[in-house]
Protein backbone atom coordinates (compact mmCIF):
# COMPACT_ATOMS: atom_id res chain seq x y z
CA UNK A 1 0.00 0.00 0.00
CA UNK A 2 1.47 3.50 -0.95
CA UNK A 3 1.88 6.39 1.48
CA UNK A 4 1.20 9.41 0.81
CA UNK A 5 1.46 12.55 3.77
CA UNK A 6 -0.36 15.67 2.35
CA UNK A 7 0.72 18.88 3.61
CA UNK A 8 -1.49 22.40 3.48
CA UNK A 9 -2.28 25.25 4.27
CA UNK A 10 -6.26 24.62 3.83
CA UNK A 11 -7.95 21.81 4.35
CA UNK A 12 -11.51 20.97 5.98
CA UNK A 13 -13.74 22.54 7.46
CA UNK A 14 -12.37 25.71 6.16
CA UNK A 15 -13.99 26.36 2.70
CA UNK A 16 -12.53 27.15 -0.18
CA UNK A 17 -11.53 25.57 -3.25
CA UNK A 18 -8.04 24.10 -2.59
CA UNK A 19 -9.74 22.62 0.84
CA UNK A 20 -11.90 21.06 -1.46
CA UNK A 21 -10.15 20.07 -4.16
CA UNK A 22 -7.68 18.24 -1.47
CA UNK A 23 -10.61 16.84 0.63
CA UNK A 24 -11.57 15.11 -2.49
CA UNK A 25 -7.92 13.61 -3.19
CA UNK A 26 -7.85 12.36 -0.01
CA UNK A 27 -11.00 10.76 0.02
CA UNK A 28 -10.30 9.43 -3.60
CA UNK A 29 -6.84 8.49 -2.97
CA UNK A 30 -7.59 6.04 0.13
CA UNK A 31 -10.26 4.30 -1.71
CA UNK A 32 -8.03 3.50 -4.20
CA UNK A 33 -5.58 1.97 -1.95
CA UNK A 34 -3.20 4.86 -0.39
CA UNK A 35 -2.39 5.06 2.62
CA UNK A 36 -2.91 8.81 3.04
CA UNK A 37 -2.18 11.20 6.51
CA UNK A 38 -2.45 15.07 6.32
CA UNK A 39 -0.40 17.99 8.16
CA UNK A 40 -2.54 20.92 7.88
CA UNK A 41 -3.74 23.71 10.66
CA UNK A 42 -6.30 22.92 13.49
CA UNK A 43 -9.64 25.34 12.96
CA UNK A 44 -11.66 26.62 16.28
CA UNK A 45 -15.17 25.25 16.76
CA UNK A 46 -16.82 28.39 15.63
CA UNK A 47 -15.35 27.79 12.35
CA UNK A 48 -18.49 27.14 9.76
CA UNK A 49 -18.46 24.00 9.17
CA UNK A 50 -20.12 24.38 5.87
CA UNK A 51 -17.36 21.45 4.29
CA UNK A 52 -17.30 18.30 6.59
CA UNK A 53 -13.65 16.94 6.96
CA UNK A 54 -12.57 13.64 4.69
CA UNK A 55 -12.39 10.40 7.18
CA UNK A 56 -8.11 10.65 7.85
CA UNK A 57 -6.41 7.94 10.00
CA UNK A 58 -3.77 9.86 10.72
CA UNK A 59 -4.75 13.94 11.20
CA UNK A 60 -2.03 16.32 12.14
CA UNK A 61 -2.80 19.16 13.40
CA UNK A 62 -0.87 22.34 14.28
CA UNK A 63 -2.08 25.50 16.50
CA UNK A 64 -3.24 28.57 13.76
CA UNK A 65 -4.11 32.30 13.99
CA UNK A 66 -6.97 33.92 12.15
CA UNK A 67 -5.58 36.62 9.33
CA UNK A 68 -6.69 39.67 11.00
CA UNK A 69 -8.56 41.44 8.26
CA UNK A 70 -10.08 37.87 6.96
CA UNK A 71 -10.65 35.85 9.90
CA UNK A 72 -11.78 32.73 7.87
CA UNK A 73 -7.88 32.21 6.61
CA UNK A 74 -5.47 30.65 9.25
CA UNK A 75 -1.89 31.40 9.72
CA UNK A 76 0.39 28.25 10.92
CA UNK A 77 4.27 29.00 12.18
CA UNK A 78 5.96 26.52 9.63
CA UNK A 79 5.88 23.15 11.46
CA UNK A 80 9.26 21.77 9.75
CA UNK A 81 10.52 19.62 13.30
CA UNK A 82 7.02 18.11 13.08
CA UNK A 83 6.96 17.39 8.98
CA UNK A 84 10.31 15.64 9.94
CA UNK A 85 8.74 13.53 12.99
CA UNK A 86 5.69 12.56 10.39
CA UNK A 87 8.21 11.49 7.66
CA UNK A 88 10.72 9.54 10.39
CA UNK A 89 7.11 7.51 11.54
CA UNK A 90 4.84 7.68 8.79
CA UNK A 91 7.44 7.18 6.25
CA UNK A 92 5.81 8.44 3.31
CA UNK A 93 6.33 6.87 -0.31
CA UNK A 94 5.62 10.31 -1.51
CA UNK A 95 4.79 14.00 -0.52
CA UNK A 96 2.26 15.91 -1.96
CA UNK A 97 2.60 20.18 -1.14
CA UNK A 98 -0.99 21.34 -2.02
CA UNK A 99 0.12 24.66 -0.93
CA UNK A 100 3.29 26.97 -1.28
CA UNK A 101 2.56 28.43 2.41
CA UNK A 102 3.75 27.60 6.21
CA UNK A 103 2.43 24.36 5.83
CA UNK A 104 3.41 23.53 2.47
CA UNK A 105 7.02 25.12 2.68
CA UNK A 106 7.14 22.55 5.69
CA UNK A 107 6.54 19.53 4.14
CA UNK A 108 8.89 20.46 0.85
CA UNK A 109 11.61 20.83 3.13
CA UNK A 110 11.15 18.03 5.28
CA UNK A 111 10.87 15.39 2.43
CA UNK A 112 13.73 16.95 0.64
CA UNK A 113 16.29 16.84 3.46
CA UNK A 114 14.65 12.59 3.65
CA UNK A 115 14.81 12.29 -0.12
CA UNK A 116 11.22 11.82 -0.70
CA UNK A 117 9.49 12.48 -3.42
CA UNK A 118 7.70 15.49 -3.74
CA UNK A 119 4.67 16.53 -5.67
CA UNK A 120 3.00 19.87 -5.46
CA UNK A 121 -0.06 21.88 -6.62
CA UNK A 122 -0.31 25.06 -8.04
CA UNK A 123 -3.56 25.93 -7.08
CA UNK A 124 -4.18 29.93 -6.55
CA UNK A 125 -1.67 32.38 -8.66
CA UNK A 126 -1.49 35.17 -5.54
CA UNK A 127 0.69 37.03 -7.88
CA UNK A 128 -2.26 37.85 -9.95
CA UNK A 129 -4.50 38.77 -6.18
CA UNK A 130 -1.81 41.71 -6.07
CA UNK A 131 -3.73 44.40 -8.04
CA UNK A 132 -7.16 43.31 -6.49
CA UNK A 133 -5.31 44.26 -3.06
CA UNK A 134 -3.37 47.42 -3.98
CA UNK A 135 -0.14 45.77 -4.15
CA UNK A 136 0.39 45.77 -7.78
CA UNK A 137 4.65 45.64 -7.23
CA UNK A 138 5.00 43.06 -5.35
CA UNK A 139 3.55 40.92 -8.09
CA UNK A 140 7.13 39.78 -9.66
CA UNK A 141 8.23 39.55 -5.92
CA UNK A 142 5.13 36.73 -5.32
CA UNK A 143 6.38 35.40 -8.69
CA UNK A 144 9.70 34.42 -8.06
CA UNK A 145 8.52 32.83 -4.46
CA UNK A 146 5.95 30.79 -6.03
CA UNK A 147 8.64 29.61 -8.84
CA UNK A 148 11.11 28.58 -6.50
CA UNK A 149 9.09 26.38 -4.25
CA UNK A 150 7.49 24.88 -7.41
CA UNK A 151 10.68 23.98 -8.83
CA UNK A 152 11.93 21.96 -6.09
CA UNK A 153 9.24 19.64 -6.63
CA UNK A 154 9.89 16.47 -8.89
CA UNK A 155 6.33 17.40 -10.67
CA UNK A 156 3.77 20.77 -10.24
CA UNK A 157 0.60 19.51 -10.80
CA UNK A 158 -1.91 22.39 -12.35
CA UNK A 159 -5.20 23.17 -12.82
CA UNK A 160 -5.67 24.39 -15.95
CA UNK A 161 -3.11 24.41 -19.20
CA UNK A 162 -3.65 28.54 -18.63
CA UNK A 163 -1.88 27.52 -14.84
CA UNK A 164 0.29 25.21 -16.89
CA UNK A 165 1.57 28.38 -19.13
CA UNK A 166 1.98 30.39 -15.92
CA UNK A 167 4.24 27.95 -14.72
CA UNK A 168 6.42 27.42 -17.54
CA UNK A 169 7.15 31.38 -17.47
CA UNK A 170 8.45 30.59 -14.22
CA UNK A 171 10.64 28.05 -15.34
CA UNK A 172 9.13 25.27 -13.11
CA UNK A 173 10.00 22.28 -16.03
CA UNK A 174 7.96 19.36 -14.65
CA UNK A 175 4.28 20.01 -14.85
CA UNK A 176 0.90 18.45 -15.74
CA UNK A 177 -2.32 19.21 -15.72
CA UNK A 178 -4.73 17.88 -13.19
CA UNK A 179 -8.19 19.91 -11.99
CA UNK A 180 -9.88 17.57 -9.34
CA UNK A 181 -12.80 17.13 -11.68
CA UNK A 182 -16.15 17.97 -10.21
CA UNK A 183 -18.83 15.64 -8.24
CA UNK A 184 -21.12 14.95 -10.98
CA UNK A 185 -23.74 13.01 -8.59
CA UNK A 186 -23.55 15.31 -5.44
CA UNK A 187 -24.20 18.17 -7.85
CA UNK A 188 -26.84 17.04 -10.23
CA UNK A 189 -30.00 18.31 -12.17
CA UNK A 190 -32.07 15.65 -9.91
CA UNK A 191 -31.45 18.54 -7.10
CA UNK A 192 -34.16 20.54 -8.69
CA UNK A 193 -36.65 21.25 -6.47
CA UNK A 194 -39.71 23.65 -6.19
CA UNK A 195 -39.66 23.72 -2.12
CA UNK A 196 -35.62 25.05 -2.71
CA UNK A 197 -36.91 27.58 -4.30
CA UNK A 198 -39.08 28.61 -1.95
CA UNK A 199 -37.04 27.54 1.01
CA UNK A 200 -33.99 30.22 -0.71
CA UNK A 201 -36.07 32.68 -1.40
CA UNK A 202 -36.45 32.35 -5.32
CA UNK A 203 -40.17 32.26 -5.59
CA UNK A 204 -41.23 32.53 -9.96
CA UNK A 205 -38.68 35.28 -10.28
CA UNK A 206 -36.15 34.43 -12.79
CA UNK A 207 -32.77 33.96 -10.03
CA UNK A 208 -29.05 34.37 -10.91
CA UNK A 209 -26.32 32.76 -8.51
CA UNK A 210 -22.93 33.60 -7.29
CA UNK A 211 -21.22 30.99 -4.98
CA UNK A 212 -17.39 32.19 -3.66
CA UNK A 213 -15.57 33.20 -1.06
CA UNK A 214 -16.56 37.38 -0.35
CA UNK A 215 -13.15 38.79 -0.95
CA UNK A 216 -11.52 41.19 -3.46
CA UNK A 217 -10.33 39.20 -6.35
CA UNK A 218 -13.69 37.87 -7.09
CA UNK A 219 -14.86 40.99 -8.33
CA UNK A 220 -18.54 40.09 -6.76
CA UNK A 221 -19.11 44.27 -6.91
CA UNK A 222 -18.90 43.84 -10.52
CA UNK A 223 -21.31 41.21 -10.16
CA UNK A 224 -23.65 43.48 -8.42
CA UNK A 225 -23.53 46.04 -10.95
CA UNK A 226 -24.18 44.23 -13.98
CA UNK A 227 -27.85 42.84 -12.02
CA UNK A 228 -28.65 46.13 -11.53
CA UNK A 229 -28.24 47.43 -15.08
CA UNK A 230 -30.35 43.91 -16.04
CA UNK A 231 -32.85 44.45 -13.53
CA UNK A 232 -33.60 48.15 -15.03
CA UNK A 233 -33.80 46.29 -18.51
CA UNK A 234 -36.38 43.84 -17.47
CA UNK A 235 -38.90 46.38 -15.38
CA UNK A 236 -41.80 44.36 -16.24
CA UNK A 237 -40.38 40.89 -14.60
CA UNK A 238 -39.20 40.25 -10.89
CA UNK A 239 -35.31 39.27 -11.05
CA UNK A 240 -33.29 37.98 -8.03
CA UNK A 241 -29.86 37.24 -7.41
CA UNK A 242 -28.42 35.57 -4.37
CA UNK A 243 -25.30 35.33 -3.53
CA UNK A 244 -23.88 32.24 -1.55
CA UNK A 245 -20.41 32.53 0.37
CA UNK A 246 -18.94 35.09 3.27
CA UNK A 247 -15.64 36.77 3.36
CA UNK A 248 -14.34 39.95 4.40
CA UNK A 249 -16.20 42.38 2.03
CA UNK A 250 -19.42 41.13 2.66
CA UNK A 251 -20.45 43.93 4.99
CA UNK A 252 -19.27 46.22 1.96
CA UNK A 253 -21.60 43.93 -0.55
CA UNK A 254 -24.53 44.39 1.81
CA UNK A 255 -24.51 47.97 1.64
CA UNK A 256 -24.13 48.59 -1.76
CA UNK A 257 -27.25 45.56 -3.08
CA UNK A 258 -30.55 46.49 -3.85
CA UNK A 259 -33.31 44.97 -1.93
CA UNK A 260 -33.86 42.24 -4.53
CA UNK A 261 -30.17 40.49 -3.66
CA UNK A 262 -30.74 37.89 -1.13
CA UNK A 263 -26.98 37.33 0.82
CA UNK A 264 -26.73 33.66 2.56
CA UNK A 265 -23.56 33.55 4.22
CA UNK A 266 -21.79 30.40 3.92
CA UNK A 267 -23.63 27.22 2.87
CA UNK A 268 -23.15 23.64 3.77
CA UNK A 269 -22.02 21.76 0.14
CA UNK A 270 -23.82 18.34 1.61
CA UNK A 271 -26.84 19.37 2.83
CA UNK A 272 -27.93 22.59 0.90
CA UNK A 273 -26.17 23.93 -2.13
CA UNK A 274 -26.61 21.09 -4.42
CA UNK A 275 -30.30 21.92 -4.67
CA UNK A 276 -29.28 25.62 -4.28
CA UNK A 277 -27.20 25.59 -7.69
CA UNK A 278 -29.95 23.14 -9.53
CA UNK A 279 -32.95 25.51 -8.59
CA UNK A 280 -31.28 28.71 -9.45
CA UNK A 281 -31.97 29.96 -13.16
CA UNK A 282 -28.59 31.10 -14.39
CA UNK A 283 -25.11 31.51 -12.46
CA UNK A 284 -23.08 34.07 -12.79
CA UNK A 285 -19.15 35.12 -12.37
CA UNK A 286 -16.80 37.90 -12.87
CA UNK A 287 -13.65 36.67 -11.25
CA UNK A 288 -10.91 36.78 -13.14
CA UNK A 289 -7.97 34.27 -11.48
CA UNK A 290 -9.56 31.28 -11.41
CA UNK A 291 -6.97 28.63 -11.94
CA UNK A 292 -10.06 26.03 -12.44
CA UNK A 293 -13.33 27.75 -11.59
CA UNK A 294 -14.61 25.02 -9.38
CA UNK A 295 -18.06 26.67 -8.28
CA UNK A 296 -18.21 26.62 -12.06
CA UNK A 297 -18.16 23.82 -13.35
CA UNK A 298 -20.01 22.68 -10.35
CA UNK A 299 -23.30 24.89 -11.58
CA UNK A 300 -22.40 23.22 -14.94
CA UNK A 301 -23.12 19.64 -13.22
CA UNK A 302 -26.04 21.19 -11.65
CA UNK A 303 -27.36 21.85 -15.56
CA UNK A 304 -27.30 25.20 -15.11
CA UNK A 305 -26.03 27.87 -17.15
CA UNK A 306 -23.31 30.40 -16.40
CA UNK A 307 -22.49 33.21 -17.35
CA UNK A 308 -18.55 33.99 -16.87
CA UNK A 309 -15.58 35.99 -17.27
CA UNK A 310 -13.79 34.44 -20.11
CA UNK A 311 -10.16 34.31 -18.36
CA UNK A 312 -7.28 31.70 -16.89
CA UNK A 313 -9.07 28.35 -16.08
CA UNK A 314 -12.42 28.85 -16.22
CA UNK A 315 -11.92 29.70 -20.17
CA UNK A 316 -11.04 26.41 -21.00
CA UNK A 317 -14.21 24.87 -19.99
CA UNK A 318 -16.82 27.66 -21.04
CA UNK A 319 -17.83 26.92 -24.34
CA UNK A 320 -19.76 29.97 -25.53
CA UNK A 321 -23.51 29.39 -26.36
CA UNK A 322 -22.87 26.05 -25.81
CA UNK A 323 -22.69 25.60 -22.10
CA UNK A 324 -22.91 28.58 -20.97
CA UNK A 325 -22.22 32.61 -21.88
CA UNK A 326 -18.70 34.31 -21.88
CA UNK A 327 -17.48 38.01 -21.30
CA UNK A 328 -14.25 39.48 -21.80
CA UNK A 329 -12.47 40.50 -18.74
CA UNK A 330 -13.72 44.09 -17.27
CA UNK A 331 -16.50 44.35 -20.04
CA UNK A 332 -19.74 45.37 -18.35
CA UNK A 333 -21.94 45.80 -21.65
CA UNK A 334 -21.06 42.32 -22.56
CA UNK A 335 -21.79 40.53 -19.26
CA UNK A 336 -25.09 42.38 -18.87
CA UNK A 337 -26.25 41.32 -22.60
CA UNK A 338 -25.27 37.95 -21.78
CA UNK A 339 -27.38 37.77 -18.04
CA UNK A 340 -30.06 39.42 -20.88
CA UNK A 341 -30.38 36.89 -23.02
CA UNK A 342 -30.79 33.78 -20.14
CA UNK A 343 -33.53 35.83 -19.11
CA UNK A 344 -35.72 36.35 -22.14
CA UNK A 345 -34.77 33.33 -23.95
CA UNK A 346 -36.42 29.89 -23.11
CA UNK A 347 -34.81 28.28 -25.99
CA UNK A 348 -31.40 29.26 -25.29
CA UNK A 349 -31.70 28.76 -21.63
CA UNK A 350 -32.61 25.01 -22.08
CA UNK A 351 -29.76 24.51 -24.65
CA UNK A 352 -27.32 26.05 -22.02
CA UNK A 353 -28.32 23.55 -19.41
CA UNK A 354 -28.19 20.47 -21.22
CA UNK A 355 -24.55 21.90 -22.53
CA UNK A 356 -23.37 22.43 -19.39
CA UNK A 357 -24.20 19.19 -17.69
CA UNK A 358 -22.85 17.56 -20.84
CA UNK A 359 -19.72 19.35 -20.02
CA UNK A 360 -19.50 18.48 -16.15
CA UNK A 361 -20.09 14.99 -16.89
CA UNK A 362 -16.73 14.52 -19.15
CA UNK A 363 -15.07 15.95 -16.29
CA UNK A 364 -15.80 13.57 -13.20
CA UNK A 365 -13.89 13.54 -10.25
CA UNK A 366 -14.11 9.40 -10.25
CA UNK A 367 -11.85 10.15 -13.69
CA UNK A 368 -9.60 12.79 -12.68
CA UNK A 369 -9.00 10.50 -9.27
CA UNK A 370 -8.14 7.52 -11.58
CA UNK A 371 -6.20 9.79 -13.40
CA UNK A 372 -4.39 11.52 -10.42
CA UNK A 373 -3.98 7.52 -8.72
CA UNK A 374 -2.14 6.50 -12.00
CA UNK A 375 0.20 10.24 -11.99
CA UNK A 376 1.46 9.26 -8.76
CA UNK A 377 2.56 6.09 -9.47
CA UNK A 378 4.33 6.82 -12.09
CA UNK A 379 6.41 9.49 -10.33
CA UNK A 380 7.30 7.45 -7.56
CA UNK A 381 8.34 4.79 -10.43
CA UNK A 382 10.78 7.70 -11.65
CA UNK A 383 11.55 8.16 -8.62
CA UNK A 384 12.34 4.66 -7.21
CA UNK A 385 14.69 4.15 -10.99
CA UNK A 386 16.88 7.07 -10.09
CA UNK A 387 17.46 5.92 -6.59
CA UNK A 388 18.99 3.30 -8.09
CA UNK A 389 18.68 -0.28 -6.85
CA UNK A 390 21.04 0.43 -3.79
CA UNK A 391 18.64 2.81 -2.03
CA UNK A 392 16.24 1.26 1.15
CA UNK A 393 12.71 3.07 1.65
CA UNK A 394 13.44 1.75 5.46
CA UNK A 395 16.94 3.94 6.19
CA UNK A 396 14.55 7.15 6.88
CA UNK A 397 17.49 9.43 7.89
CA UNK A 398 18.31 13.22 6.53
CA UNK A 399 20.02 13.34 3.35
CA UNK A 400 23.12 14.94 3.45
Amino acid sequence: MPRLLVCTDSFPPQLNGVSVVTASMVTGLTARGWDCAVLAPAYPPTLCAALSEPPVLRRFSISSRALPSYPAVRLAWPPLRLAHRIIRDFRPDLVHCATEFTVGWAGLRAARAYDVPVVTTHHTDFSRYCDAYGVPFLRPVVQRWLGGFHRRAQLTMAPSTTVERTLRAMHVGHTAVWGGGVDTTHFSPRHFSLLSRHRFAMGADFTFLHVGRLAPEKNVEFVLDAFEHVRVRFRERRLRLIIAGAGPIERRLRQRAGDDVIFLGAVDRVRDLPALYASADGFVTASETETLGLVVLEAMASGLPVVACDAAGVGEHLEHARNGLAFAPGDMNGCVSAMSRLVADASLHERLRVGARASAESLSTDRALDQLDALLHKVMAAAAVSCGPSASPLVMTPAR
